[in-house]
């Protein structure tokens, strides 16, 4: 038991040699947040240690171990230390005078947060539900009525699809339908972000059009350039082969510039993977390398994902700037894409000081590598207004981590999120099939039943998405009843070595 308590006495003293950076993080946080940016750097310090053996042997001698302590860290391994000093004989009081949170009050922060940030009445569940309203739906109030009747407590309008004319229809019908069933339904919306997609593809067998795509296969070359009318028609030989390199645009001119030879290019969500092998002025040649015997379909528009390239591009766009005025308006909560730096955030915050409202929810979409491994710093950057949130992006996260980590990495950001207080959103191909074709498989319901652990779950747009707002609350109601959150193993994560070494740069 002396090893023990030695063990957890150098924990105790880690935290203490960093306090200094916690108290200098809720000095900047909006006071909502003050205790929970301490709690936060508190909680990375901790993980920056392997604590695998320490909670084996505080098992082995009945005593709570440090497994579940995120959102209480200071107040837990207080505890922890007063106990095991107590089983060695002895009796303690801590002399440092440290502002802690207790488990109780931890629990009673985060429902805090997440009810300013939603701030909708509990229905028969803790989890909200986000759903992406289909925009057939603007000419259809119906469907939003059954969607909110069923569950819906935050509507997504995703600013990437439909008209200004077509969002403010749906907001009215949002709007009134939460009005006259008494229910609360917020509006969420997506502002556009970079984009970085394929252009159009013009296909043509002899002389006439034929499909807006290309099949390749692997070793076949790709030309992408930064201009459309740079690009010519791809002709078709007899078999639909295509007769020289195709050459076609792309969205943003930073995919040509910013990326390097070897660097990995994927189209269509990661299912068509290729590399860099040339670069010219205005055009980059890529090989295919994905492994098909019929070969790929790279479609018209299909999005573009750069794992080994760090781009350099605004997240807040100029379309994102000229929307604001709308959003501003009508938004009660507003997704921040492609958000990596806290310069990023701090842009944001600069253009939305323009307008009077304080109110307004900021949700940080984590949807590259670049914004998990700045996870903690972004999130004290964040706390600086009083609604904010995280949505975890697992489709892009994944193409751009390697889907062999996104079940890691999801958890990593939970428990982050869980230190900070901070509500979390869990996102893409959740209930996906159900929502598509109106049967679920075993595996989505699994992994609806997971997303119970969070604060809010998005589902997507779709035929059948009615029903699978009815589902899945159904599937949260039944789940809250055996799951909060999370154990680990706790060893030493590295997003976790990274941060408190900037915070440590920055004091």
């Amino acid at each position: 038991m002396k090893k023990l308590e030695k063990d957890i006495l150098k924990i105790y003293r880690s935290l203490l040699n960093k306090e200094f950076i916690a108290k200098q993080v809720a000095e900047q946080a909006d006071p909502t947040y003050r205790l929970s940016a301490m709690n936060l750097v508190r909680y990375i310090t901790l993980r920056n240690q392997d604590l695998r053996n320490v909670h084996d042997n505080l098992s082995e001698a009945g005593i709570s171990s440090l497994r579940s302590c995120e959102g209480y860290v200071m107040d837990n391994v207080t505890s922890v230390l007063r106990l095991v000093k107590l089983m060695n004989g002895e009796s303690w009081t801590p002399q440092e005078e440290v502002e802690t949170i207790g488990y109780k009050a931890s629990k009673k922060l985060l429902k805090k947060h997440t009810k300013k940030l939603f701030e909708t009445k509990k229905r028969n569940r803790d989890t909200k539900i986000m759903v992406t309203v289909p925009r057939e739906a603007a000419f259809d109030p119906d469907m939003i009525r059954q969607l909110i009747v069923q569950g819906m407590e935050v509507a997504r309008l995703n600013l990437c699809v439909g008209s200004p004319v077509e969002w403010l229809m749906l907001i009215d019908h949002i709007r009134e339908q939460s009005k006259v069933l008494g229910l609360d339904c917020k509006i969420y919306m997506d502002l556009s972000g970079p984009k970085f997609k394929i252009g159009k593809i013009n296909i043509r067998k002899g002389s006439k059009k034929s499909k807006d795509f290309i099949r390749l296969h692997k070793g076949d070359h790709l030309i992408l350039c930064t201009k459309p009318s740079m690009t010519q028609d791809i002709r078709l030989g007899a078999m639909g082969e295509s007769l020289r390199n195709p050459k076609v645009s792309v969205s943003n001119a930073a995919i040509i510039e910013e990326t390097q030879i070897g660097d990995l290019v994927l189209f269509g969500n990661g299912l068509i993977e290729s590399r860099v092998i040339k670069k010219r002025k205005d055009e980059l040649e890529v090989i295919i390398i994905t492994q098909s015997e019929k070969g790929v379909k790279l479609n018209s528009e299909a999005t573009i994902n750069l794992p080994d390239t760090k781009l350099t591009v605004d997240s807040l766009t100029k379309e994102d700037k000229a929307q604001l005025p709308l959003v501003m308006a009508h938004a009660d909560i507003i997704g921040y894409p492609y958000v990596r730096t806290i310069d990023d955030i701090k842009a944001l915050y600069a253009e939305l000081d323009k307008y009077d409202r304080k109110d307004v929810g900021i949700v940080l979409k984590i949807e590259n590598e670049a914004a998990f491994e700045n996870l903690p710093m972004l999130l004290l950057e964040a706390m600086k207004r009083p609604r904010i949130g995280i949505m975890i992006a697992r489709g892009n996260l994944a193409v751009e981590i390697g889907a062999d980590r996104i079940a890691e990495v999801q958890d990593q950001i939970m428990w982050i999120c869980e230190a900070a207080h901070i509500p979390v959103i869990w996102a893409t191909q959740v209930l996906e099939n159900l929502t598509s074709t109106g049967t679920a498989t075993r595996a989505e319901i699994t992994d609806a039943a997971k997303s119970a652990r969070a604060e809010c779950v998005m589902l997507n747009r779709g035929p059948h998405v009615i029903d699978a707002v009815t589902m899945l609350s159904k599937i949260l109601e039944k789940m809250e009843g055996h799951t909060s959150k999370k154990k680990s193993v706790m060893r030493a994560l590295e997003v976790s070595m990274k941060n408190l070494d900037r915070m440590g740069m920055e004091d």
